[in-house]
């Protein structure tokens, strides 16, 4: 661009010196020549530039990590100029953002639209934008541009992996059939009925009763003597660690028909327990178990247990920005909510502490007569600190279920089969205090 207006100057400048020293015709004619493509190419590039504009369309606002997300581009040239070319930027901060495009011939009155892919890997909300669209005349002396601003924005959830068994007590809760406590998910304990209310569901009303007293009347239910899995994530500071890595790109041929490429797990156990954690919750919700959520990062955060698909998009929103800058340690976080939990309930706690105040949440759980189980990242494996496997074997005396989760390990698997290598020998006395009694 720059190039082009320096000719251009110097074509009118030198046809203008010629014209008044010598005054020969080629002088002027190369002045002539300035002017026109000067002026000529200025008011294309604006007439151009003011009659495009740029949509961006996305069918889905959440992804998870790993997944493809398509995104559609359509340029339109609402006036009659054609545009010789089109460039369109994407500066979203979207990691790996594909989008950038430049088109060619473009007439007015017509649009131009394509597919963009991108491969999603890391977590968090990411806008769609700013996008900068520019055009120019046909010889590229001028350009006109235009940022437009970001009108979506992107949750990217975290990866999930299927896990298809897990080590769990049968969990049934003690003291009667059911639990005399209002609930406000649908159960197979129906507690009765009561008038309508603005926001109740559709599908609770029960419509003998309501045609019977001519007005709208809703069932209640009592909650599901199954007890509740709670998920402790540890997001203390301190504890985390992380091996330097690079992420590498993916090529667009790889992307063709949005295929999903294998996503390889940031070295980080911040990552590794969001990962954790958020399959665990989708196995248990699938299950139609009551599951809650504790951490305490940025913020302290509890999401009471509830079965249903909404509690998982809870969870998952907030382990899509969850970060490793919490001060207070999972000991404390148990103990401030363990007084929460209904007797029975299990507690799966995720963290990657070689300290010993995991053995005080433990043993706080059990002194309550909650089910602990532990999933403890190796932060040896991570470029951290020894003494997970010590923990280990002090939690498997305690007849405490430990997962071992070690960097570059197939979570789906690991967590699908239980070793009992440091110290849980009888799994079936676990799961039924019975049989040890």
């Amino acid at each position: 661009m720059k190039a082009g207006r320096i000719f251009i100057a110097l074509l009118i400048l030198a046809g203008a010196v010629g014209v008044i020293v010598t005054g020969a015709t080629v002088y002027s004619r190369l002045l002539y020549l300035g002017l026109l493509v000067g002026v000529g190419s200025s008011v294309w590039t604006f007439f151009a530039g003011r009659s495009l504009s740029l949509q961006r369309n996305a069918r889905e606002q959440r992804a998870n990590v790993g997944d493809i997300f398509e995104e559609r581009f359509e340029v339109v040239n609402g006036g009659r100029w054609l545009a010789p070319w089109v460039e369109v930027r994407n500066d979203s901060p979207l990691p790996h953002s594909s989008g950038s495009r430049v088109l060619t011939m473009l007439p007015g009155k017509q649009k131009r639209n394509y597919l963009a892919r991108t491969w999603l890997t890391r977590r968090g909300a990411f806008a769609l934008g700013p996008t900068r669209l520019s055009t120019g005349d046909p010889f590229g002396i001028f350009r006109s541009s235009r940022d437009i601003p970001a009108a979506q924005t992107l949750v990217v959830l975290p990866l999930l992996f299927e896990i298809k068994s897990f080590v769990f007590p049968p969990g049934l809760l003690s003291g009667g059939q059911v639990i005399r406590q209002k609930s406000s998910d649908i159960t197979p304990h129906a507690a009765g009925v009561r008038e309508y209310m603005h926001g109740d569901e559709m599908k609770r009303i029960h419509w003998p009763t309501s045609i019977r007293r001519n007005h709208l009347m809703v069932k209640e239910f009592e909650q599901d003597p199954q007890a509740a899995v709670w998920l402790f994530f540890d997001a203390q500071r301190d504890v985390h660690v992380e091996k330097p890595h690079v992420v590498e790109d993916m090529p667009v041929e790889n992307m063709l028909f949005g295929r999903r490429p294998k996503f390889q797990m940031p070295p980080s156990t911040l990552e590794y327990a969001v990962t954790i954690t958020a399959s665990l919750a989708h196995y248990f919700l699938s299950q139609r178990r009551a599951v809650g959520f504790a951490s305490a990062g940025q913020t302290f955060t509890v999401h009471s247990a509830e079965r249903s698909d909404r509690q998982e998009a809870k969870i998952l929103e907030t382990l899509a920005f969850v970060e490793a800058n919490g001060n207070l340690s999972l000991a404390a976080l148990v103990a401030a909510q363990a007084s929460q939990l209904s007797q029975g309930s299990s507690a799966i706690l995720i963290t990657p502490t070689v300290r010993s105040d995991l053995l005080t949440a433990v043993d706080d759980l059990q002194r309550r007569r909650l089910r602990p189980i532990v999933i403890l990242l190796d932060a040896r494996s991570f470029n951290g600190s020894d003494g997970t496997e010590g923990l280990a074997r002090s939690l498997g005396e305690r007849r405490v279920p430990v997962y071992i989760i070690r960097c570059d390990t197939d979570l789906a698997s690991s967590l699908s089969s239980f070793s009992s290598e440091f110290g849980l020998q009888d799994l079936r006395k676990w799961q039924n205090p019975i049989l040890s009694q």
